[in-house]
């Protein structure tokens, strides 16, 4: 086990990419005495240096780094294109035009040799686990190596990582599983429980978690810390849109669901338009769609229009408040 100063709350700030996670909110978190996390996913590595020395001006507690794991998806590029075409309509009605699939790789490599250069205390990776060499080579910096799981199985095969998050089927944004399946996943207490049994590393619960009470059961069924996201979107140091965060508020929308419509991976977001006409005729192509997807997404924010923006969203998305994140850290660990 990696020795670092953990959070004296146990309380964790999901790292959310496009937009949410910000320096501002990674900080009020780890100032209130929980853990923040930054994003890398979809940034350039200059972008994810600048985002980790920002928050180290504002703060001196640790926090952490998320990085998206490369995409390992055998894509046909018809269904991509004909993904495309179907959108044709939308993209020319908001006056753009789809978007073409780019490196699948978030620049992953260099993401890591620039955080090895001068890592923050915490990395965390999603979409799959990195190599032993990778994990030993944070570990020997001193960094606490996280591993985001969504079954058991995952759970063994990151078994030499420091904590484990595991995220349930109620999580907002996408699912963090190894590979780009439609399998049914489980729900966080199940899950949470069959991982408690086969594994002794920290865990951090994660998967529609909103409340002070949902954070006590988690961690009365063996979690070491309680992983947050959709909770903190309406915070004011949040960067989430602002269509987003009106959006989570808005009795006009009522449900969540998975989808691929948006991203090629499934994902949950609030029930709207695009993800309603859209999600039967999604490819599993990670993030080939979400390139596809991404101008309109970006108009329709512009544009004031939820209905065509990835709303993402856990199932306990009523309980997003404009509260201030250092206050919204004391609220959940009952203080």
């Amino acid at each position: 086990m990696t020795h670092v100063p953990w959070p004296a709350l146990p309380i964790v700030q999901a790292p959310m990419a496009g937009g949410p996670s910000t320096p501002a909110l990674a900080a009020a978190v780890s100032d209130a005495g929980g853990l923040g996390f930054l994003a890398a996913g979809y940034k350039t590595v200059a972008a994810m240096r600048a985002d980790i020395s920002a928050t180290r001006e504002l703060t001196a507690r640790p926090f952490g780094m998320n990085v998206f794991m490369p995409s390992l998806d055998d894509v046909d590029p018809a269904v991509v294109d004909a993904y495309r075409e179907r959108l044709a309509a939308e993209a020319e009605r908001l006056g753009v035009s789809p978007g073409v699939p780019a490196a699948r790789d978030d620049a992953y490599e260099d993401k890591v040799a620039d955080l090895l250069s001068d890592p923050p205390a915490f990395v965390s990776f999603t979409f799959g686990c990195p190599s032993v060499d990778v994990v030993r080579a944070f570990q020997e910096r001193g960094v606490v190596v996280v591993v985001t799981v969504t079954t058991v199985e995952e759970a063994r095969q990151a078994s030499g990582a420091d904590a484990l998050c595991v995220q349930g089927a109620e999580a907002g944004g996408h699912r963090g599983s190894f590979g780009n399946t439609s399998d049914e996943p489980v729900p966080l207490r199940v899950l949470l429980r069959d991982v408690r049994v086969a594994t002794t590393l920290p865990i951090f619960a994660a998967g529609g978690l909103g409340t002070a009470a949902d954070v006590a059961e988690v961690l009365a069924l063996g979690a070491t810390a309680a992983q947050l996201g959709t909770v903190f979107v309406r915070c004011p140091e949040s960067g989430a849109s602002a269509v987003h965060k009106a959006a989570l508020a808005d009795p006009r929308f009522t449900a969540t669901a998975m989808t691929r419509a948006f991203s090629g991976r499934p994902a949950r977001g609030l029930v709207n338009r695009f993800l309603t006409e859209h999600s039967a005729h999604a490819p599993a192509a990670y993030p080939d769609v979400h390139f596809v997807t991404s101008p309109l997404r970006k108009a329709s924010a512009a544009q004031g229009d939820p209905d065509g923006v990835n709303l993402w969203a856990g199932e306990s998305y009523r309980t997003a408040t404009e509260t201030p994140a250092g206050r919204l850290v004391a609220a959940l660990s009952g203080r």
